[in-house]
């Protein structure tokens, strides 16, 4: 993510994500290092400054309606987790957490109000899916829980490997390039294909899945429609897509792109954050999309 809001102690970054029928917020903390898509020595990129405190926009989002969003620390130290737990103490029960969530210490996170914990690095590392990491989670936790956080990477047909994932027993039959799960910051590639084959056996171990589209992750250029209809065609567990968005046109898209079962992430481009995108309207566009998304459903129902 491209932008900050400064607290007191802290450094906070936050989203906008909808997840099936019901639009979320997601509180990011701490942003630590460069951002992937900017040069190796770039320093962390500050947007937009506040002084209002991580609780301040949890109550916000409430009072809007929004409810369920995630908060995700990318800081270790204890005002990381300070403002994580402000957060969740301010919505207790409807906020997900993650950042630097592990076996040992998820169900504390649990305890202190998260209503599922997230993770990433402690399943996904060095190019590989810690299975054995992941089984520990899940008895710790419950998969019902647990939401798996992955991270895409286009790779180019003439760079893929020879291997095959323990996850995954198919390949796409696209023409285009495939997409794989990405480890260590985003530079690493593992061998997961992102197919139905990967998604299906991954949704054995969690409840949902948080997608980032690294090739336009804070970029503010679109999205990646290509990925969103993959996740729309093949995800059998609620997702979210997160890269790119920022208009309502681009909601539309994702909407669109993904037959409504992909929901998506808003950032930097919020007018609450010094961006042109009104948060009312945002509000507004994901209501109606639910109410579409009800109709819809009621009229398969029938």
């Amino acid at each position: 993510m491209d932008f900050s809001l400064s607290t007191a102690k802290t450094n906070s970054l936050l989203d906008l994500l909808f997840q099936p029928h019901l639009p979320v917020v997601s509180l990011l903390l701490l942003l630590e290092t460069p951002h992937p898509n900017l040069p190796s020595s770039s320093a962390p990129v500050t947007n937009f400054e506040s002084a209002l405190p991580p609780a301040h926009y949890s109550l916000l989002y409430r009072d809007s309606g929004l409810g369920g969003g995630h908060v995700i620390m990318l800081g270790a130290d204890d005002d990381s987790k300070r403002a994580a737990t402000e957060a969740l103490e301010a919505a207790p029960g409807s906020l997900q957490v993650g950042g630097g969530v592990n076996a040992s210490n998820a169900s504390a996170w649990l305890d202190a109000g998260a209503s599922h914990v997230i993770v990433t690095s402690a399943v996904f590392r060095d190019g590989k899916l810690d299975e054995e990491a992941l089984k520990e989670l899940v008895r710790r936790v419950g998969r019902e829980r647990l939401v798996l956080d992955l991270s895409c990477r286009k790779k180019k047909k003439k760079e893929k490997e020879n291997s095959t994932s323990s996850c995954s027993s198919s390949s796409s039959s696209s023409s285009s390039d495939p997409y794989f799960v990405v480890t260590d910051r985003w530079q690493k590639y593992s061998d997961l294909e992102v197919d139905a084959g990967t998604l299906e056996a991954l949704a054995k171990s969690c409840s949902e899945f948080l997608v980032h589209a690294v090739d336009v992750e804070g970029k503010s250029a679109g999205i990646d429609a290509e990925l969103i209809s993959i996740l729309g065609e093949s995800s059998p567990l609620p997702v979210t897509y997160a890269g790119g968005a920022s208009t309502i046109t681009d909601l539309e898209r994702v909407a669109e792109s993904g037959k409504g079962r992909v929901d998506v992430t808003v950032g930097s481009a919020l007018d609450i954050f010094g961006g042109s995108l009104p948060f009312s309207e945002v509000v507004t566009w994901s209501r109606r999309e639910e109410e579409e998304r009800r109709r819809r459903k009621g009229k398969g129902n029938n």
